[in-house]
């Protein structure tokens, strides 16, 4: 993979309309990363344990799913990290600065992530939401999504640190 190019996803770049006007959808690329992660700390989902540049390396590596940005003109304003393994699907860095939340932006990056999934052949989604994030949670209630009766197991493999 050219580390300059972004990766291929198989839906071609695109525009939008949400309630807030016409918005931008593209692959993101390794020049991306300070406006990702500035992004993601505005949003709160950076965490001691996990450095987002190396994940952000790691996805770029990895060559597997696709890294969205959605731009409002020339302002990063939602990113999302989607995989698939070939049993399900992933999501990720799911992330819409505080400013566009309520304007069903997180709902139509959502809804493309889906159907580019099953475009692939995905069958289902999991994702992680952190059980403090209520609002989080209603947001995937209110588009279908449920907690499945499992355990979600974890182990570190490559510290961050």
């Amino acid at each position: 993979m050219n580390a300059d190019a972004p990766p291929s996803n198989g839906i071609p770049d695109g525009e939008f309309s949400g309630e807030i006007g016409d918005f931008v959808i593209r692959d993101a690329a390794p020049s991306d990363a300070f406006a990702i992660i500035d992004l993601w700390e505005k949003c709160a989902l950076i965490r001691p344990w996990n450095d987002p540049q190396k994940d952000i390396d790691r996805k770029f590596a990895s060559g597997n799913g696709a890294f969205w940005l959605v731009l409002d003109d020339a302002r990063l304003v939602a990113s999302v990290m989607v995989g698939y393994d070939g049993h399900r699907g992933s999501v990720n860095y799911l992330a819409v600065d505080p400013d566009y939340r309520g304007r069903q932006l997180g709902r139509l990056i959502m809804e493309r992530t889906e159907k580019y999934l099953v475009g692939l052949g995905c069958p289902k989604i999991s994702l992680c939401v952190r059980k403090e994030n209520d609002s989080v949670s209603a947001f995937y209630d209110s588009m279908g999504y449920a907690i499945d009766d499992v355990h979600f197991f974890g182990k570190r493999l490559i510290p961050d640190d």
